[in-house]
């Protein structure tokens, strides 16, 4: 269902929203995906200090373990732990979801928050753009795969990091995979707004079926991290990374500013599913999370169903939902 607009849980008018409000998460399991940095590393913290058992799910090893140590320093006693999962490679996908069930028997909580922004255009191991790809087809296989799981816990929530950015998106069903030709930022807003279809279209169905899965969207808002400078973004010359570092540090928020939304969404009590979670400042830019009703992607039904149809098929992940 989607929510009509509303004032964000437990904030009154003008009060600031922080991650001292979160409820106490003890005997929660969360994952969160591209935790190793950024609002990823921001959102499992915040989420380790008050208690839950955090899984930081990055691509590299190496950089997965120094995000769990750097957690464990900065909050003495947390349940961490690092798994590896590649959002470009399906088989990676399936592989994460395959062992779940060794170490846990359910799992209350999945943050889609990895992604990659505006990259030179690469395709990912299954052939696909990279953006589209990572960004939307990675996620819809990850958590199709972990549905199983976040249905045996008695709370199941679904957290999609999407971009204000997607308001902006032309988007187009037949040039999602850079058929008819590839511009960074048009790719990157297309998988924007596929997020949010995705995590609308999700609570639908989970609405169909009766079950008490809550599916989420939420925007960050400017905020300072390494999308727009690090992976494939490094290999860009020096006057982009010059040029983005000084937006960065003179336009964009510090990071735990951006994850305030994917909080909000994963642990407000009450929140309804089907919630998009944004900043309420001018243009969704900045500003304390509320829930908006009034996008217009949250409405279309139509698209949200052929991009889902399309998904399972280029990605051969089927949902147990109707």
């Amino acid at each position: 269902m989607t929510p009509a607009p509303q004032a964000p849980a437990h904030t009154a008018p003008g009060e600031r929203w922080t991650p001292d409000t979160i409820p106490d998460q003890s005997g929660r399991l969360a994952v969160v995906t591209g935790a190793n940095s950024g609002i990823g590393y921001a959102t499992a913290r915040a989420l380790a200090r008050r208690g839950a058992h955090v899984v930081l799910a990055c691509r590299s090893e190496e950089r997965g373990r120094t995000a769990v140590e750097r957690l464990r320093t900065e909050i003495p006693g947390a349940r961490a732990e690092l798994r590896l999962l590649d959002l470009a490679d399906l088989e990676s996908v399936r592989r994460f979801a395959g062992d779940w069930s060794h170490d846990h028997d359910r799992l209350d909580l999945l943050v889609n928050n990895a992604g990659i922004a505006m990259v030179p255009f690469s395709r990912t191991a299954d052939g696909f753009e990279s953006q589209f790809g990572v960004n939307h087809l990675g996620t819809f296989a990850l958590t199709g795969l972990l549905l199983p799981h976040l249905l045996r816990a008695p709370d199941p929530r679904v957290v999609t990091v999407s971009s204000e950015g997607q308001r902006f998106a032309r988007f187009d069903l037949g040039n999602l995979d850079a058929e008819r030709g590839y511009r960074a930022l048009f790719a990157y807003l297309q998988s924007k707004r596929a997020n949010l279809y995705f995590a609308v279209e999700l609570q639908r169905r989970a609405d169909a079926a009766g079950l008490g899965l809550r599916s989420m969207a939420v925007a960050p808002g400017l905020t300072r991290s390494n999308v727009l400078t690090g992976g494939a973004n490094t290999a860009r010359g020096r006057t982009y990374r010059a040029f983005t570092r000084l937006l960065l540090r003179s336009a964009f928020r510090p990071t735990p500013e951006g994850a305030k939304t994917s909080l909000y969404a994963a642990t407000v009590p009450g929140l309804p599913g089907g919630s998009y979670v944004v900043p309420d400042g001018p243009l969704q830019l900045r500003g304390e999370p509320v829930p908006r009703g009034r996008e217009r992607a949250l409405h279309d039904l139509t698209t949200a169903r052929r991009l889902w149809t399309l998904s399972e098929r280029l990605t051969g992940v089927r949902y147990p939902l109707p």
